[in-house]
């Protein structure tokens, strides 16, 4: 790549699922790059830029104060979940973000319908709140698992064969109900194949640092491959609404994967029209006479603004470059 602020034309809305009635998993390469040559110089400076307009954004999303922002990451083991939340995430606002961990529920989260869980750990307005997993779990491993639905304790005639059915129609119906009350929700599967899975699980075999993240689940998992792909086919065909769309993001190449999530939610934020609060009218008096009052107890002397208008406009092209 040439430039590192070129980009593939529609790069989130060629893995954006808007059909889903027409959505086949097989369509979907895990290996796809868009053609880009990713050299990892020029993949390093793309995310830098795309971080640095994320965290603008995040500003803006925080002082704005109306909207939320939920992104849900969904993949099989070794797929890429923690490194899209370390890589694509590092340039935000610890104070304005929170990643939620699901695993296996706990006995209190049994007791309660399937979506409690996550419904209590929603981000409030002004934040961006990150599932590494999440209610989509209920119509994946415990669809696979169906020994699980078990210890729900749900009402015998309810384990019928269309619980899946009703479980997709109480999340669609839950989602919509977030984007109604100012919740933007993103959602992404990160399609790694099942070679790459196998080459990372080994990699954490092998090199000592990675070895604690391994687990022999990992293992007993990955002999049900096929009917994850099934699950998964199935749960972005029921769930991918104008809403809330599910991306599939090829997973192999762990760059690539980040860069498309990471301009997945630039575009979603921006089509927020997210604005820093105008201050006006008695309010803005207020603030002038405060700061003629702190200019005052300077004895006048307030340097910055004695500063020629000329040398002021070029420190922020200066400062805006640099970013």
């Amino acid at each position: 790549m040439k430039s590192p602020n070129v980009k593939p034309p529609k790069l989130v809305k060629r893995f954006r699922i808007d059909d889903p009635d027409r959505f086949r998993l097989a369509d979907f390469d895990c290996a796809d790059t868009c053609e880009l040559d990713l050299d990892k110089d020029d993949a390093k400076a793309i995310l830098a830029a795309d971080i640095a307009r994320l965290a603008e954004l995040q500003k803006r999303l925080y002082a704005d104060g109306h909207w939320a922002v939920l992104v849900v990451l969904q993949g099989m083991d070794a797929s890429g979940k923690d490194g899209v939340i370390s890589h694509v995430m590092t340039g935000l606002n610890p104070q304005g973000c929170e990643v939620r961990a699901f695993k296996a529920p706990s006995e209190e989260e049994l007791v309660h319908d399937f979506l409690w869980r996550t419904a209590i750990r929603l981000p409030e307005r002004g934040r961006i709140g990150i599932f590494n997993r999440s209610h989509y779990e209920e119509v994946l491993v415990v669809r696979v698992h169906p020994e699980f639905l078990r210890r729900q304790k749900l009402p015998d005639k309810l384990e019928a064969k269309d619980i899946w059915d009703h479980r997709f129609k109480s999340i669609r119906t839950f989602e919509r109900h977030l984007a109604r009350n100012g919740v933007a929700v993103l959602k992404f599967f990160l399609h790694v194949s099942r070679e790459e899975q196998r080459k990372r699980l080994l990699a954490r075999l092998d090199e000592p640092h990675k070895r604690w993240k391994f687990s022999m689940g990992d293992v007993a998992e990955r002999a049900l491959w096929d009917k994850y792909m099934a699950a998964y086919e199935d749960m972005i065909r029921a769930t991918s609404t104008e809403e809330a769309p599910w991306h599939v993001v090829p997973a192999d190449n762990k760059p690539f994967a980040r860069l498309v999530v990471a301009a997945a939610l630039i575009e979603a934020l921006e089509a927020l029209d997210l604005e820093f609060p105008k201050i006006e009218g008695a309010a803005l008096d207020e603030l002038q006479k405060v700061r003629a009052a702190l200019v005052a107890e300077g004895g006048g002397d307030h340097r910055e603004a004695k500063k020629p208008p000329k040398q002021r406009v070029k420190g922020r092209i200066r400062a805006r470059s640099a970013v």
